[in-house]
């Protein structure tokens, strides 16, 4: 490594304000700190971190709304040479206790106050704000998984908190040095957290959002000039939802890339992010929290192979079937990953094992087929898919087609028993509180866009979200609640 790719999280943040320290570094919800401030409190809250017994190494739990003191104890924890650990500020006792018992961690900043951990102050005015001497966290983030259901895992990321690490991920997602970015997701998510910390790192102004808002996002970019934007499928679609008045409102010329990952995007509605925005400035991202493997595709490529997550840019990707066999080109099977022949794993878990097989390759649950090109392409995962009388049904398939509908504006397709068929895709549609769907005209919609056998036999309409922040669908839950008790019959 270079002298440059050694530099910790924290000496970078020190050089940035020392060449700056008046420019913006993260602004939210009307709230800015500068490159110094972001510096100087993290200086100031690495030394109360210390003060409470955080070493080097220790696990530090941040429980935080959206907003720049999120980061600030980020970085905090990085300059101590402690791991960052993001939680959900609103995440139900029980859940917060189960990742804490695996994380055990040296304390926890924000809610929590009952978590029988050491609580850790968000702020510490009083305390030096100098340089800290310098320390290297061995793992620089430890998010939990965004799909995880029952017990959530936590994901450490097996890499030090040196600009080396991330820099792979910049290149890949052409994320601006000294520019502006607009990252409206939560910060407990990892998506957020990571391109938010990379766009610090590499001096970029990081605009917040404390909850998703489909306009002051296209406000955010044209008032700070943002030349890039992160984003997940459900945001782009609520962007696109906004009466197109409000849409055209807004110069979004300085917007470079809007990249999007972490779900399924809708082939509708990429062609309308492609048509708006050009070709060039879209771009999909595809990996998961652990970080093996990733593919990308830019817009001018997913129009020459629409649907497609792109060809593998880091690490290997293959396709088997249930007995872990190859399987050739169009054939659905299970996506595996790895990092390259004879390379260590990148990750560990706390709380969970890992699916591996022989060679260091690890799979994830979601399925997929390669083109004869070598284009990846996701049909859903395994624990969603519907057997429908002998027939593969994937939901993300029957949600796409129904979130073409203009009232639709979310959708989760879930199995339900079926005395024939044994299971039947079962619709949950969120509408807008003023419009209402006759079950019959949704079935209709959908009969110009999917066999026969693919078709929700039933639906279930409601005005409550879907989704959770980071744009992940609820269908572990949707499932417990086992919507079809409140379901409307569309026919057969």
């Amino acid at each position: 490594m270079t002298a440059s790719e050694t530099t910790t999280f924290g000496e970078a943040i020190g050089s940035l304000a020392a060449q700056a320290p008046d420019r913006p570094a993260i602004t939210c919800a009307g709230r800015t700190l500068t490159r110094a401030e972001l510096d100087r409190r993290s200086n100031q809250l690495a030394r109360a971190f210390a003060d409470s017994g955080v070493r080097p190494g220790d696990y530090v739990s941040i429980s935080l709304d959206t907003g720049p003191q999120f980061m600030v104890a980020a970085f905090a924890a990085w300059k101590l040479g402690a791991v960052p650990q993001p939680l959900s500020d609103r995440m139900p006792p029980s859940e917060r206790a189960a990742v804490l018992d695996v994380v055990r961690p040296a304390g926890i900043v924000g809610a929590g106050a009952d978590s029988g951990f050491p609580e850790l102050p968000a702020e510490a005015p009083g305390e030096d704000d100098g340089a800290l001497a310098r320390a290297v966290s061995p793992a620089w983030k430890a998010p939990t998984s965004g799909g995880s259901t029952g017990r959530p895992k936590v994901i450490v990321a097996d890499a030090p908190a040196q600009l080396g690490t991330v820099t792979p991920l910049a290149a890949l997602t052409g994320i601006p040095r000294d520019g502006a970015a607009v990252v409206p997701g939560p910060l407990h998510h990892n998506g957020p957290f990571l391109f938010s910390t990379v766009a610090l790192l590499l001096g970029s102004h990081v605009v917040l959002q404390p909850r998703f808002d489909a306009e002051q996002v296209l406000r955010d970019i044209e008032t700070h000039r943002a030349g890039w934007l992160y984003a997940v499928p459900t945001m782009l679609h609520r962007i696109w939802r906004l009466d197109p008045a409000i849409r055209d409102r807004y110069d979004l010329s300085s917007l470079g890339r809007m990249v999007h990952m972490a779900a399924p995007c809708p082939p509708w509605l990429k062609r309308a992010w492609i048509d708006w925005l050009g070709p060039q400035r879209v771009l999909e991202v595809y990996s998961a929290t652990e970080g093996t493997a990733a593919t990308a595709i830019d817009g001018t490529e997913w129009l020459a192979h629409p649907g497609s997550v792109g060809r593998p840019l880091l690490g290997e990707i293959t396709i088997l079937d249930l007995d872990e066999r190859e399987l050739p080109t169009g054939e659905i099977g299970h996506v595996w990953l790895r990092r390259g022949p004879g390379a260590a794993s990148g990750y560990h878990y706390l709380g969970a094992e890992a699916r591996t097989r022989e060679g260091g390759w690890e799979c994830y649950g979601d399925l997929g087929y390669f083109d004869a090109d070598g284009y990846l392409y996701l049909t859903d995962r395994d624990t969603d898919m519907i057997l429908v009388g002998g027939s593969n049904v994937y939901p993300a398939e029957v949600e796409a087609a129904l979130n073409e509908h203009p009232a639709v504006l979310d959708s989760c397709v879930i199995g339900v028993p079926h005395e024939d068929l044994g299971a039947a895709p079962h619709a949950i549609v969120q509408t807008a509180a003023a419009r209402t769907i006759a079950p019959e005209e949704l079935a209709e919609f959908l009969r110009r866009r999917l066999s026969p056998y693919k078709l929700p036999r039933t639906f279930e309409f409601t005005g409550e979200p879907l989704r959770n922040e980071a744009g992940k669908v609820r269908r572990a839950e949707l499932r417990r609640r086992n919507g079809a008790g409140n379901a409307v019959n569309a026919g057969d």
